[in-house]
């Protein structure tokens, strides 16, 4: 089991993230055994608790803890660490042996958990119209969502080059978008999602349409520069992706001068706000 071909993804059950990994091979989740132990038996330590559960299960002569596989997914503090995972048959074994209220819960988000993604992986569209759901139920409008989609298409083609291109770690493909939008709109992204006062929330999802105009103009010229030029590695297109972000600027200066106005604001589609503690106190 190679985990480079493996998605690596998050998912939540009452608030608490665990940590799974899709493999798409063999077209089955995996599951951190600890973060599910966490879960279930909502001990304070939980990596204490597998280890004696796992000892426990090892003098039983349980196969499950055999079946285990250790592969490294990302902790709290960002580092990558070897995990125990298991798949989620093996997961409901697991659950049998801990006293829990919240095992039955558990047992079916799991089996929900693994339905799902095995349909959409039949038919791509459930994932497609999930999204679009997600979006009317936020108040989006049908003409912002339809772009909104698009933009999510026109991303993956751009990735898509700078793979092609020898790009191929996400980090990267975050340092190539931040030279874009550093050039057009003169902040980061981390540096423009704080500006609008957002946190985990999607920059695109909260910009102006003015704004993702400018967003797309910049990553849709540096795709197609991309692929006309053909620049290697990183330092390469990083060249080509500030040229896609000048001419974004370009754009946005001269809207900026018919409108008499700023294009990037503070404004989001938030209805709520976050309240700064420090300063509150502080008052």
């Amino acid at each position: 089991m190679k985990q480079d071909k493996m998605y690596l993804v998050n998912k939540i059950f009452n608030n608490e993230t665990i940590r799974t990994i899709w493999d798409k091979e063999e077209e089955k989740y995996y599951v951190s055994v600890v973060d599910m132990v966490g879960v279930i038996s909502e001990s304070k330590d939980k990596q204490a608790y597998w280890r004696k559960l796992k000892q426990r299960l090892r003098e039983e002569g349980n196969e499950t803890v055999t079946n285990c596989h250790a592969l490294k997914l990302k902790a709290q503090d960002g580092k990558y660490r070897l995990t125990d995972v298991c798949d989620i048959e093996e997961m409901f074994r697991i659950i049998e042996s801990i006293p829990s209220k919240n095992a039955e819960p558990i047992k079916q988000w799991l089996a929900k958990l693994g339905s799902e993604r095995i349909d959409e992986v039949f038919d791509p569209s459930i994932t497609v119209q999930r999204a679009i759901d997600t979006y009317r139920k936020k108040g989006y409008d049908e003409d912002w969502i339809i772009k909104r989609i698009k933009g999510i298409q026109d991303r993956k083609k751009l990735t898509d080059v700078w793979n092609e291109n020898g790009v191929t770690e996400e980090v990267e493909y975050a340092i190539l978008t931040n030279e874009i939008y550093k050039t057009w709109s003169g902040m980061s992204a981390k540096e423009y999602k704080n500006y609008k006062g957002l946190r985990k929330e999607s920059l695109r999802d909260n910009m102006s349409d003015l704004e993702i105009l400018l967003a797309d103009i910049g990553e849709t010229t540096t795709r197609e520069l991309a692929k006309k030029y053909r620049p290697s590695g990183l330092k390469e297109n990083k060249k080509i992706a500030k040229t896609g972000g000048e001419i974004a600027n370009n754009t946005r200066i001269d809207i900026e001068q018919k409108l008499k106005e700023k294009v990037v604001t503070k404004e989001n589609l938030l209805n709520y706000k976050y309240i700064d503690d420090k300063q509150r106190l502080k008052n």
